[in-house]
């Protein structure tokens, strides 16, 4: 019996509104680490989540203020409870409780073996495949991410706690991603956003209580980080995730936020005054190169143009 050969999508040529869009998401979310781990001592995790999706959830409902909405099937209400949960809510949680035991550099770096887990599961579940410039451009990245770990230490960790929630945000958000994909290909960008953050915000609702506590004896500046999240890594971060998203396959959007970790280890320095050795240096170059490598066509194949 003869065993058809894999579909493999061909790698999107990209306009430039989708790498403004890949660009803002890629900086707002590597700026979330750091303030993340910079309010983490005055808020629970569970708390900063509700608080953030809180947020996000009422300036994306600004969002689709006049613009049409599309009624979802039952199996799109399905896909978008697991993508509410799984990233907007699960993530958020598992992320926040994972920095009040790792610096921002390295829970970025563990976050991001997701891209890995996206472009398999991109391949075996969308039907994308994995074209051979994206599995070497991954594989690249991924090296690049050890390296950072090994050069910030992350193999001498006492505790390996947070490492556990930084590797559960992962896996939700990889999985967040695979559901939206499928998501996106009937509903606006934009709903799915504001559906998937008002579904993590109402699982995130038991941690109501802490929340109140942690208002009551947070300094005006965590607040004001909290709230940051909510307006820029969440509602606006997400949103052109989103738009890349309907726009490129899911594997090879996931590989560009493998220079997430490079860039929350220089932001790091600048605001927390942490200095990256030498050897994590050069694992966020190696992630640079591993996302340019993704980045190449595949000749056999037409190319798809993105708007």
């Amino acid at each position: 019996m003869t065993i058809p050969k894999a579909v493999v999508a061909p790698v999107a040529r990209l306009s430039g509104r989708v790498l403004l869009a890949i660009g803002i998401t890629v900086l707002a979310w590597a700026s979330a680490f750091i303030v993340i781990r910079g309010v983490a001592p005055h808020f629970g995790g569970g708390a900063l989540a509700l608080t953030r999706l809180f947020v996000g959830s009422v300036l994306l409902s600004l969002v689709l203020i006049g613009r049409k909405w599309v009624a979802p099937t039952g199996r799109e209400w399905i896909l978008i409870l697991v993508f509410g949960v799984a990233w907007f809510g699960a993530y958020n949680v598992a992320l926040n409780i994972a920095e009040h035991s790792l610096d921002a550099g390295t829970a970025s770096m563990v976050v991001n073996v997701a891209p890995i887990l996206i472009a398999l599961g991109a391949g075996l579940f969308l039907g994308e495949g994995i074209p051979k410039w994206l599995a070497i451009g991954a594989g690249v990245a991924f090296l690049g991410v050890i390296l950072i770990g090994i050069g910030t230490g992350i193999s001498g960790l006492s505790d390996g706690t947070g490492i556990v929630w930084a590797l559960v945000a992962a896996v939700s958000y990889a999985v967040g991603v695979i559901c939206q994909k499928r998501i996106l290909r009937r509903l606006p960008a934009s709903q799915v956003t504001f559906l998937g953050c008002v579904i993590g915000m109402v699982a995130c609702l038991p941690f109501l209580g802490e929340l109140i506590g942690n208002l009551r004896v947070a300094p005006v500046s965590s607040v004001l980080g909290a709230l940051y999240l909510g307006a820029v890594p969440t509602a606006l971060a997400f949103s052109t995730w989103a738009y890349a998203l309907s726009k490129m396959p899911a594997g090879q959007l996931g590989v560009t936020t493998y220079v997430v970790p490079a860039i929350a280890i220089v932001l790091g320095l600048v605001f927390f005054g942490e200095i990256p050795a030498p050897l994590a240096i050069a694992g966020g170059v190696v992630c640079l190169i591993g996302v340019a490598i993704s980045r190449g066509r595949s000749r056999p194949h037409r190319e798809h143009g993105g708007s």
